[in-house]
């Protein structure tokens, strides 16, 4: 068995994650349906790959990311992995067919509710700690608040406060696909960390320009999800995915530049995605997604190699990152 990953601290939480955290929307049927075995045996290659760390949700696969994850943790030691999940969505029983609601396919028959309240969030944790099968979350993120801001401040944030000063869960934090709010929530909320999709990375950095500074001066923690920008900046095909939906023509056309300068330096785009997400200073981990064992040992591989810094800066020269 490989050893675990590099661990490094989260922020001031007393936390410790793995560099690479499983990210755990693909098992739940993010774009398409992924079988209970496939599910396992991708997780069983990320903690062969030295990953100790999960992130999920119940928007992911209406629980069914929980589920799965639950199921594999199960007999291993509470001490040697961290679990984060989110609030903001609960799930309930319906009629209608939801198969594919949210890009989302072969998911138990639930909806989504969205809910910021106290009781809500409490709710929530406590139906994740049931599919997760664990008696404490690690990490809870603030899930999407983004029409609901003030809710979520006035009363999804102390509501996680209360239970982090119990010792029910360890960290607290937002996850958002845009930096905006979550500079809004900095000022506002004690947050051990934050989790920002999409918007630090070779196509998209604007997180760089005031949040992950502020973040920084804070002792924030920062975890870079979206690295790959939902597929393109990891395959840029021209099936390629940005932003959860089909790349379009400008954006694929500066995608392909990209893998052809990495092609010279010897690297995969996927690669220089990943690591260029990471070298960030106020960036603790990278949250990747996977659906396959090939896809965690794809990534996994793309630290063996550091990316030379001559491959960013000849990026940035010719305008394609940003």
């Amino acid at each position: 068995m490989t050893a675990p990953l590099p661990v490094v601290p989260l922020g001031r939480s007393g936390i410790e994650v793995t560099r690479l955290v499983f990210g755990g929307a693909p098992i739940g049927g993010l774009f398409a349906a992924v079988d209970d075995d496939a599910a396992q045996a991708t997780l069983e290659a990320a903690w062969e790959a030295g990953i100790r760390a999960f992130d999920t949700a119940p928007h992911y696969g209406v629980g069914l990311s929980e589920s799965r994850i639950g199921r594999f943790l199960a007999g291993r030691q509470r001490r040697d992995y961290v679990v984060s999940t989110k609030v903001g969505r609960l799930l309930e029983a319906t009629d209608d067919d939801i198969n594919g609601t949210d890009r989302f396919y072969g998911t138990p028959r639930l909806k989504r509710v969205r809910d910021y309240s106290r009781d809500g969030v409490l709710a929530s944790l406590e139906a994740s700690t049931r599919r997760l099968g664990i008696d404490r979350v690690d990490i809870a993120l603030i899930h999407d608040p983004d029409s609901r801001g003030r809710q979520a401040l006035d009363e999804a944030y102390p509501a996680l406060a209360d239970l982090r000063s119990q010792g029910v869960i360890g960290a607290v934090g937002v996850g958002m696909n845009q930096a905006e709010m979550l500079e809004w929530f900095l000022p506002r909320a004690d947050l051990d960390c934050v989790l920002i999709a999409g918007r630090y990375t070779l196509l998209d950095p604007s997180a760089a320009v005031t949040l992950l500074p502020e973040c920084q001066r804070r002792g924030v923690a920062v975890l870079a999800g979206g690295v790959f920008n939902s597929g393109i900046l990891a395959d840029p095909g021209s099936t390629a995915t940005y932003d959860y939906l089909p790349a379009g023509p400008d954006v694929l056309r500066r995608a392909g530049r990209i893998a052809e300068a990495c092609a010279r330096y010897g690297f995969a785009i996927g690669a220089a995605a990943l690591q260029f997400s990471l070298r960030h200073p106020a960036v603790t981990a990278a949250v990747v997604g996977a659906r396959s064992p090939a896809e965690i040992a794809t990534d996994a591989g793309y630290l063996a190699r550091g990316v030379p810094d001559e491959l960013f800066e000849e990026l940035a020269a010719d305008g394609l990152i940003g």
